[in-house]
């Protein structure tokens, strides 16, 4: 297999395998350039067909573009916005691709979107080692970050944009004005910017991101938490609390935000059948909420593989590693059981959200409301391959991967003949697969240059070990 090959993975369901290896034909159809004569130039990540390149394909793609083994780069759609940042610093969530225009409507006049680029390059950086690329964009951060301070930051301390920014156009949130995702980001984008200056080591930088994260953090727990129900909600124009629990409220997981105790109420309802505990891993809405429905309702009850990925990569930052993985594992298999549409001549097909309750595509329990694309979107793989690549890699399989670093770390809940193969880490091919032979469970490595190795299996054995060039292997009894 040479580096121009996606990297292939192994895995004991044969069915996650293809799944996997079907996303990266269909990525093919969403990689593209504009027409003829377009401002937006180069290849770019985007829905088929879109006149428009949004902010949320732009960040979210990046994070499995970079197991594309550079066939599919991850940055051009993030340069694209990048490009168009504005003197104030502003960068709008979404241009016209044949003008280059912002796209912005009365519901969100300053076309705010997603705040979350130093997440995005801060995973780009661990896969890619370019600490050039860091450098030159964080000053693009900064003047962001400094737009966002001066547009939407109130006298209390969250930040007021509009609640569909965020992109849960219907959710139950009408009357929000701080809404609980969006402060959220903004307390990972400044978490990850101080990451970033770390890298670089600029101590100013760090120390001023470090305190607007904290800060903001406080703001959080005394302004959003509430203690008796255990949750986090959105705010209205007053600073009163919201009391509709949406998967909003998990943005904060991933942000740090929660104590262990806070943590643990916050996990709990993802288990409780009463709340976001439903067959499918999770709703939008908690079950109980009276805006909850079967039929998914766009943004009131579906299960969104993007908010999936958010929860999951939350569970981490609590090491609830064996939780993670299962849900990651539910998830995948209500999107397998969901392939057949039989409308559809029997195509497979994935989709932008799910039911939560039973198999199939999300849908409308009455008549549909006037949307400007239609819901739910097939193959938006901008959210769908965050679960048949990232979840599968990351959770299903179990590797983190940081290359600056030339660590591997392999989180191994069972045995079971898993792994990757020919997965390219800059000038570097590896191969990492568990197997069984005659002398018991084996690891087996293949790599071009030296990294260093930490496995863990079954949360009862953990060893860090340097892994040469050339081919090695290891008993798992050994260890």
């Amino acid at each position: 297999m040479s580096r121009r090959d996606f990297p292939r993975i192994h895995f004991y369901d044969q069915d996650f395998v293809d799944i996997y290896d079907r996303t990266w034909a269909w990525v093919q159809d969403c990689w593209d350039k504009g027409p003829e004569n377009s401002a937006i130039t180069g290849k770019f990540f985007s829905y088929p067909e879109s006149a428009t390149l949004t902010q949320m394909d732009a960040i979210l793609s990046s994070f499995f573009l970079v197991y594309s083994n550079r066939i599919f780069q991850a940055n051009p759609t993030l340069d694209a916005f990048y490009e168009r940042q504005e003197e104030s610093g502003a960068i709008r969530h979404a241009y016209d691709i044949q003008s280059g225009a912002p796209q912005m409507d009365e519901s969100n006049p300053e076309g705010i979107g997603i705040p979350l680029f130093a997440w995005a390059e801060h995973n780009l950086y661990h896969k890619a080692a370019n600490k050039k690329r860091i450098k030159e964009v964080l000053p693009i951060l900064k003047r962001y970050n400094d737009w966002i301070e001066a547009t939407f930051k109130h006298e209390n301390g969250l930040y007021s944009v509009p609640w569909t920014a965020t992109g849960m156009f219907n959710a139950p949130r009408e009357k929000t004005v701080y809404p609980i995702d969006f402060n959220a980001m903004m307390a990972i984008n400044v978490l990850y910017m101080a990451a970033i200056a770390d890298i670089l080591n600029d101590k100013d930088s760090s120390f001023r991101y470090k305190k607007q994260y904290f800060s903001l953090k406080t703001r959080i727990n005394s302004l959003m938490w509430d203690s008796d129900d255990g949750f986090y909600y959105d705010l209205d124009k007053a600073g009163k609390k919201i009391k509709v629990k949406t998967l909003a409220g998990y943005w904060t997981l991933l942000a740090e935000i929660p104590n262990e105790d806070k943590a643990e109420q916050l996990i709990a309802k993802l288990h409780n059948p009463e709340f976001f505990g439903a067959p499918h891993p999770f709703p939008s809405v908690a079950l109980n909420e009276e805006s909850f429905s079967e039929a998914g309702d766009g943004y009131c009850g579906s299960v969104f593989p993007h908010l999936n990925f958010m929860v999951i990569k939350g569970l981490e930052r609590y090491q609830q590693w064996d939780l993670a993985r299962e849900c990651a594992i539910r998830h995948l298999y209500f999107i397998l059981d969901s392939m057949i549409n039989e409308e559809a001549d029997s195509k497979a097909m994935l989709y932008e959200a799910y039911l939560p309750t039973k198999q199939g595509p999300a849908s409308w329990s009455g008549e549909p409301p006037a949307l400007p694309i239609a819901f739910p979107r097939p193959h938006y793989l901008t959210f769908d391959a965050l679960s048949t690549i990232c979840l599968t890699v990351e959770n299903i399989v179990g590797l983190t991967i940081s290359l600056p670093r030339k660590t591997v770390d392999w989180i191994i809940p069972n045995m079971e003949i898993m792994g990757i193969e020919n997965l390219s880490l800059k000038k570097n091919l590896i191969t990492i697969l568990s197997n069984k032979s005659g002398r018991g469970w084996e690891i087996r490595m293949e790599s071009e240059k030296l990294y260093y190795f930490t496995i863990n299996i079954l949360n009862k054995k953990k060893k860090t070990l340097p892994i040469p060039s050339g081919k090695c292997s290891m008993l798992i009894d050994k260890l």
